[in-house]
Protein backbone atom coordinates (compact mmCIF):
# COMPACT_ATOMS: atom_id res chain seq x y z
CA UNK A 1 0.00 0.00 0.00
CA UNK A 2 3.07 2.19 0.57
CA UNK A 3 5.99 3.76 -1.93
CA UNK A 4 8.54 2.26 -0.39
CA UNK A 5 12.64 3.66 -0.30
CA UNK A 6 14.94 0.50 -1.96
CA UNK A 7 15.70 -2.23 0.86
CA UNK A 8 19.42 -1.45 1.10
CA UNK A 9 21.14 -5.12 1.91
CA UNK A 10 24.18 -5.15 3.91
CA UNK A 11 26.29 -7.82 3.82
CA UNK A 12 28.68 -8.28 6.57
CA UNK A 13 31.35 -11.28 5.80
CA UNK A 14 32.22 -11.52 9.53
CA UNK A 15 31.18 -14.57 10.78
CA UNK A 16 29.25 -14.60 8.05
CA UNK A 17 25.90 -12.78 8.84
CA UNK A 18 23.39 -10.87 6.72
CA UNK A 19 21.66 -7.84 8.20
CA UNK A 20 18.91 -6.26 5.95
CA UNK A 21 17.78 -2.63 6.63
CA UNK A 22 14.16 -2.17 7.48
CA UNK A 23 12.50 -0.89 4.39
CA UNK A 24 10.65 2.67 5.02
CA UNK A 25 7.69 4.02 3.53
CA UNK A 26 7.39 7.60 2.80
CA UNK A 27 3.62 7.49 1.57
CA UNK A 28 0.51 5.76 1.26
CA UNK A 29 -0.87 3.83 -1.27
CA UNK A 30 -4.14 2.96 -0.90
CA UNK A 31 -5.17 -0.50 -1.83
CA UNK A 32 -1.97 -1.90 -2.30
CA UNK A 33 -0.16 -4.58 0.18
CA UNK A 34 1.11 -2.48 3.27
CA UNK A 35 3.88 -3.99 5.59
CA UNK A 36 5.24 -3.75 8.66
CA UNK A 37 9.13 -2.68 9.86
CA UNK A 38 9.87 -6.44 9.15
CA UNK A 39 8.69 -6.53 5.48
CA UNK A 40 5.08 -8.51 6.56
CA UNK A 41 1.57 -7.67 5.20
CA UNK A 42 -0.38 -5.53 8.29
CA UNK A 43 -2.84 -7.98 9.47
CA UNK A 44 -5.14 -5.21 11.13
CA UNK A 45 -8.92 -5.93 9.46
CA UNK A 46 -12.20 -3.50 10.87
CA UNK A 47 -9.87 -1.55 13.37
CA UNK A 48 -9.18 1.44 15.04
CA UNK A 49 -6.19 3.43 15.95
CA UNK A 50 -5.01 4.98 19.53
CA UNK A 51 -3.25 7.81 19.84
CA UNK A 52 -0.76 8.05 23.32
CA UNK A 53 2.11 9.45 24.51
CA UNK A 54 3.47 10.07 21.52
CA UNK A 55 2.85 7.00 19.37
CA UNK A 56 -0.18 5.63 17.66
CA UNK A 57 -1.46 1.98 18.10
CA UNK A 58 -3.56 0.53 15.53
CA UNK A 59 -5.31 -2.63 16.37
CA UNK A 60 -7.58 -5.05 14.29
CA UNK A 61 -8.53 -8.22 13.44
CA UNK A 62 -5.42 -10.58 13.05
CA UNK A 63 -7.21 -13.32 10.25
CA UNK A 64 -4.88 -16.38 9.84
CA UNK A 65 -5.95 -19.18 7.72
CA UNK A 66 -8.45 -20.27 5.11
CA UNK A 67 -11.59 -18.26 4.51
CA UNK A 68 -14.71 -20.73 4.62
CA UNK A 69 -18.49 -20.22 4.04
CA UNK A 70 -19.91 -22.27 6.70
CA UNK A 71 -22.05 -25.10 4.75
CA UNK A 72 -25.26 -23.79 6.43
CA UNK A 73 -24.98 -20.48 5.51
CA UNK A 74 -27.88 -18.29 4.10
CA UNK A 75 -25.78 -15.38 3.32
CA UNK A 76 -22.08 -15.09 2.15
CA UNK A 77 -20.79 -15.22 5.68
CA UNK A 78 -17.68 -15.78 5.06
CA UNK A 79 -15.20 -16.55 7.96
CA UNK A 80 -11.75 -17.22 9.42
CA UNK A 81 -11.20 -18.46 12.68
CA UNK A 82 -11.04 -16.44 15.51
CA UNK A 83 -7.17 -15.13 16.03
CA UNK A 84 -7.22 -12.17 17.70
CA UNK A 85 -6.59 -8.70 17.73
CA UNK A 86 -3.40 -7.42 16.10
CA UNK A 87 -1.45 -4.16 18.00
CA UNK A 88 1.17 -2.61 15.64
CA UNK A 89 2.75 0.78 16.53
CA UNK A 90 4.10 4.22 14.95
CA UNK A 91 5.15 7.42 15.24
CA UNK A 92 4.51 8.47 11.65
CA UNK A 93 1.48 6.60 10.73
CA UNK A 94 3.38 4.82 7.86
CA UNK A 95 5.92 2.59 9.01
CA UNK A 96 3.79 -0.08 11.79
CA UNK A 97 5.57 -2.39 14.38
CA UNK A 98 4.07 -5.33 14.94
CA UNK A 99 4.01 -5.25 18.62
CA UNK A 100 2.00 -8.94 18.42
CA UNK A 101 -1.40 -10.19 19.11
CA UNK A 102 -2.87 -8.14 21.92
CA UNK A 103 -6.16 -10.36 22.59
CA UNK A 104 -5.69 -13.54 21.42
CA UNK A 105 -8.29 -16.04 21.35
CA UNK A 106 -9.08 -18.52 24.03
CA UNK A 107 -8.87 -22.13 22.54
CA UNK A 108 -8.59 -24.41 25.16
CA UNK A 109 -12.63 -22.93 26.15
CA UNK A 110 -15.48 -23.91 23.49
CA UNK A 111 -17.82 -21.86 25.13
CA UNK A 112 -15.94 -18.81 25.27
CA UNK A 113 -17.05 -15.76 23.44
CA UNK A 114 -13.32 -15.81 21.61
CA UNK A 115 -13.23 -19.34 20.87
CA UNK A 116 -11.88 -19.74 17.40
CA UNK A 117 -15.03 -20.75 16.03
CA UNK A 118 -16.86 -17.61 17.03
CA UNK A 119 -17.09 -14.26 15.28
CA UNK A 120 -14.54 -11.51 16.41
CA UNK A 121 -15.33 -8.07 14.75
CA UNK A 122 -14.68 -4.42 14.33
CA UNK A 123 -12.11 -3.95 17.79
CA UNK A 124 -11.49 -0.82 19.49
CA UNK A 125 -9.53 0.77 21.91
CA UNK A 126 -9.73 3.76 24.37
CA UNK A 127 -7.25 4.63 26.98
CA UNK A 128 -9.51 5.64 31.01
CA UNK A 129 -7.49 8.35 32.36
CA UNK A 130 -8.74 7.29 35.50
CA UNK A 131 -8.69 4.04 36.00
CA UNK A 132 -5.16 4.02 33.71
CA UNK A 133 -6.74 0.79 31.79
CA UNK A 134 -6.55 0.42 28.24
CA UNK A 135 -9.93 -0.66 27.58
CA UNK A 136 -11.03 -2.19 24.33
CA UNK A 137 -14.85 -3.16 22.91
CA UNK A 138 -15.09 -5.81 19.94
CA UNK A 139 -18.32 -7.43 18.38
CA UNK A 140 -18.72 -10.91 18.87
CA UNK A 141 -20.92 -13.39 18.01
CA UNK A 142 -21.64 -16.71 17.23
CA UNK A 143 -21.01 -17.83 13.69
CA UNK A 144 -24.74 -17.66 12.37
CA UNK A 145 -24.86 -13.87 13.86
CA UNK A 146 -27.29 -14.92 16.32
CA UNK A 147 -25.67 -13.67 19.34
CA UNK A 148 -25.08 -10.00 18.58
CA UNK A 149 -23.01 -8.42 21.68
CA UNK A 150 -20.57 -6.66 22.39
CA UNK A 151 -17.22 -7.73 24.15
CA UNK A 152 -15.12 -5.98 26.20
CA UNK A 153 -11.64 -6.76 27.49
CA UNK A 154 -9.01 -4.46 29.13
CA UNK A 155 -4.89 -4.20 29.68
CA UNK A 156 -2.37 -2.20 31.40
CA UNK A 157 -0.54 -1.20 28.53
CA UNK A 158 -1.40 -0.24 25.04
CA UNK A 159 0.53 -3.46 23.63
CA UNK A 160 -1.45 -5.79 25.64
CA UNK A 161 -1.35 -8.54 26.73
CA UNK A 162 -5.81 -7.80 27.09
CA UNK A 163 -7.87 -10.23 29.11
CA UNK A 164 -11.36 -10.99 28.12
CA UNK A 165 -14.10 -9.55 30.87
CA UNK A 166 -17.21 -10.71 28.66
CA UNK A 167 -19.89 -10.25 26.52
CA UNK A 168 -23.34 -8.48 26.32
CA UNK A 169 -26.05 -6.53 24.69
CA UNK A 170 -25.75 -3.34 25.69
CA UNK A 171 -28.95 -2.09 27.31
CA UNK A 172 -30.12 -5.43 26.20
CA UNK A 173 -30.00 -4.82 22.60
CA UNK A 174 -28.17 -6.00 19.98
CA UNK A 175 -24.60 -4.70 19.01
CA UNK A 176 -22.82 -5.49 16.02
CA UNK A 177 -20.29 -3.53 13.99
CA UNK A 178 -19.32 -0.79 16.60
CA UNK A 179 -17.03 2.15 17.55
CA UNK A 180 -15.73 3.86 20.35
CA UNK A 181 -15.96 7.62 20.56
CA UNK A 182 -14.12 9.71 24.22
CA UNK A 183 -15.17 13.29 24.35
CA UNK A 184 -13.50 16.32 25.07
CA UNK A 185 -15.05 16.03 29.16
CA UNK A 186 -13.80 12.13 29.25
CA UNK A 187 -17.42 10.62 28.72
CA UNK A 188 -16.89 7.70 26.20
CA UNK A 189 -19.83 6.29 23.85
CA UNK A 190 -20.17 3.30 22.03
CA UNK A 191 -22.01 3.14 18.59
CA UNK A 192 -23.32 -0.17 17.30
CA UNK A 193 -25.15 -1.67 14.57
CA UNK A 194 -28.90 -2.33 16.41
CA UNK A 195 -32.37 -3.85 15.91
CA UNK A 196 -31.10 -6.44 12.71
CA UNK A 197 -28.49 -3.32 11.79
CA UNK A 198 -31.76 -1.27 10.71
CA UNK A 199 -31.19 1.53 13.93
CA UNK A 200 -27.72 3.15 15.28
CA UNK A 201 -27.72 3.07 18.70
CA UNK A 202 -25.12 5.29 21.12
CA UNK A 203 -24.67 3.90 24.17
CA UNK A 204 -22.88 6.21 26.91
CA UNK A 205 -20.11 4.56 28.86
CA UNK A 206 -19.41 3.94 32.67
CA UNK A 207 -16.83 6.31 34.11
CA UNK A 208 -14.38 3.22 33.78
CA UNK A 209 -15.80 2.00 29.70
CA UNK A 210 -16.18 -1.08 30.40
CA UNK A 211 -19.74 -1.08 30.54
CA UNK A 212 -23.19 0.90 29.21
CA UNK A 213 -24.27 3.25 32.51
CA UNK A 214 -27.94 2.70 31.29
CA UNK A 215 -28.35 6.07 29.34
CA UNK A 216 -28.66 5.56 25.21
CA UNK A 217 -30.40 7.35 22.23
CA UNK A 218 -31.87 5.54 18.98
CA UNK A 219 -30.73 7.27 15.90
CA UNK A 220 -30.39 6.19 12.13
CA UNK A 221 -33.81 4.86 12.50
CA UNK A 222 -34.52 2.47 9.93
CA UNK A 223 -31.52 3.62 7.80
CA UNK A 224 -29.93 0.71 7.68
CA UNK A 225 -26.37 1.80 8.57
CA UNK A 226 -23.12 0.04 9.55
CA UNK A 227 -19.26 0.16 10.06
CA UNK A 228 -19.76 3.36 12.40
CA UNK A 229 -16.40 5.67 12.64
CA UNK A 230 -16.92 8.72 14.67
CA UNK A 231 -14.81 12.05 15.05
CA UNK A 232 -15.16 15.96 16.39
CA UNK A 233 -14.14 18.84 14.88
CA UNK A 234 -15.10 22.54 15.75
CA UNK A 235 -17.50 21.25 18.34
CA UNK A 236 -19.46 19.35 16.33
CA UNK A 237 -19.45 15.62 15.81
CA UNK A 238 -19.51 13.83 12.85
CA UNK A 239 -20.10 10.00 11.70
CA UNK A 240 -19.39 8.26 8.82
CA UNK A 241 -20.92 5.20 7.87
CA UNK A 242 -21.80 2.48 5.38
CA UNK A 243 -25.15 0.87 3.84
CA UNK A 244 -25.64 -2.72 5.04
CA UNK A 245 -24.74 -4.68 1.56
CA UNK A 246 -22.90 -7.92 3.12
CA UNK A 247 -18.58 -8.15 2.17
CA UNK A 248 -20.05 -5.81 -1.07
CA UNK A 249 -19.12 -2.23 -1.14
CA UNK A 250 -21.59 0.28 -1.15
CA UNK A 251 -21.98 4.35 -1.13
CA UNK A 252 -20.72 6.21 2.38
CA UNK A 253 -22.98 8.20 4.35
CA UNK A 254 -21.28 11.34 6.58
CA UNK A 255 -23.68 12.55 8.71
CA UNK A 256 -23.30 15.83 11.94
CA UNK A 257 -25.05 16.80 15.30
CA UNK A 258 -24.26 19.23 17.39
CA UNK A 259 -25.07 16.88 20.46
CA UNK A 260 -23.59 13.02 20.52
CA UNK A 261 -27.05 11.97 21.53
CA UNK A 262 -28.69 14.38 19.95
CA UNK A 263 -30.28 15.08 16.57
CA UNK A 264 -28.24 13.68 13.33
CA UNK A 265 -28.06 15.55 10.35
CA UNK A 266 -27.15 13.27 6.90
CA UNK A 267 -24.72 15.46 4.82
CA UNK A 268 -24.42 12.64 1.76
CA UNK A 269 -21.77 11.07 0.21
CA UNK A 270 -18.50 12.90 1.29
CA UNK A 271 -16.37 10.55 -1.28
CA UNK A 272 -14.97 12.11 -4.54
CA UNK A 273 -13.26 10.48 -7.67
CA UNK A 274 -13.36 7.15 -9.58
CA UNK A 275 -15.66 4.32 -7.40
CA UNK A 276 -16.56 6.77 -5.24
CA UNK A 277 -20.37 5.79 -5.57
CA UNK A 278 -18.95 2.30 -3.73
CA UNK A 279 -16.34 3.86 -1.47
CA UNK A 280 -13.37 3.37 -4.00
CA UNK A 281 -14.47 -0.40 -3.07
CA UNK A 282 -13.81 -0.15 0.88
CA UNK A 283 -15.85 0.05 4.15
CA UNK A 284 -15.29 2.65 6.76
CA UNK A 285 -13.56 1.56 9.82
CA UNK A 286 -12.33 4.61 11.48
CA UNK A 287 -11.60 8.22 11.28
CA UNK A 288 -7.81 8.95 12.57
CA UNK A 289 -7.05 12.77 13.97
CA UNK A 290 -3.63 13.63 12.84
CA UNK A 291 -1.80 14.92 16.03
CA UNK A 292 -0.03 18.34 14.87
CA UNK A 293 -2.00 19.24 11.62
CA UNK A 294 -4.78 21.34 10.87
CA UNK A 295 -8.21 19.99 9.92
CA UNK A 296 -6.30 16.59 8.99
CA UNK A 297 -8.34 13.53 9.82
CA UNK A 298 -7.63 10.43 7.91
CA UNK A 299 -10.65 7.80 7.02
CA UNK A 300 -9.87 4.32 7.16
CA UNK A 301 -11.26 1.45 5.12
CA UNK A 302 -11.24 -2.12 4.48
CA UNK A 303 -11.03 -2.99 0.93
CA UNK A 304 -12.63 -6.68 1.66
CA UNK A 305 -11.75 -9.52 -0.04
CA UNK A 306 -14.47 -11.88 1.21
CA UNK A 307 -13.16 -15.45 0.23
CA UNK A 308 -9.45 -14.12 0.87
CA UNK A 309 -10.25 -12.31 3.93
CA UNK A 310 -6.36 -12.43 5.46
CA UNK A 311 -5.43 -10.73 1.82
CA UNK A 312 -8.08 -7.50 2.63
CA UNK A 313 -6.40 -4.65 2.35
CA UNK A 314 -6.53 -1.10 3.84
CA UNK A 315 -7.57 2.30 2.24
CA UNK A 316 -6.43 5.21 4.04
CA UNK A 317 -7.31 8.53 2.60
CA UNK A 318 -7.66 12.65 3.67
CA UNK A 319 -10.40 13.84 4.49
CA UNK A 320 -10.12 17.39 3.35
CA UNK A 321 -11.75 20.14 4.89
CA UNK A 322 -13.24 22.73 3.04
CA UNK A 323 -13.01 26.08 5.26
CA UNK A 324 -15.24 28.35 2.75
CA UNK A 325 -18.44 26.05 2.64
CA UNK A 326 -17.65 24.29 6.05
CA UNK A 327 -17.62 20.70 4.39
CA UNK A 328 -15.35 17.65 4.50
CA UNK A 329 -14.44 15.70 1.44
CA UNK A 330 -12.79 12.66 0.50
CA UNK A 331 -10.97 12.79 -2.37
CA UNK A 332 -9.51 9.32 -3.86
CA UNK A 333 -5.55 9.77 -4.15
CA UNK A 334 -3.77 6.61 -5.59
CA UNK A 335 -0.59 8.03 -2.93
CA UNK A 336 -0.43 10.72 -0.72
CA UNK A 337 1.52 11.67 2.10
CA UNK A 338 0.96 14.18 4.98
CA UNK A 339 1.69 16.95 3.59
CA UNK A 340 -1.70 17.76 2.44
CA UNK A 341 -2.61 18.61 5.08
CA UNK A 342 -1.09 22.02 6.78
CA UNK A 343 0.60 22.45 9.82
CA UNK A 344 -1.08 23.86 13.19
Amino acid sequence: MLKRIALTVLAVCTLGTVSVQAQKNESFRPKEVWNDTEGNPINAHGGGVLYHKGKYYWYGEYKVGETVLPPDATWERYRTDVTGVSCYSSKDLLNWKFEGVALKAIKDDPESDIHPSQVLERPKVIYNKKTKKFVMWMHIDSPDYSKAEAGVAIADSPTGPFTYLEGFRPNGSMARDQTLFVDDDGTAYQFASSEENQTMHINRLTDDYTKPDGTMVRRFIGMAREAPAVFKHDGKYYMLSSGCTGWDPNRAELAVADSIMGEWTVLGDPCTGPDAEKTFYGQSTYVIPVQGKKNAFIACFDMWKKKDLQDSRYIWLPMMWDEANGKFSIPWHAEWDLSVFKKK
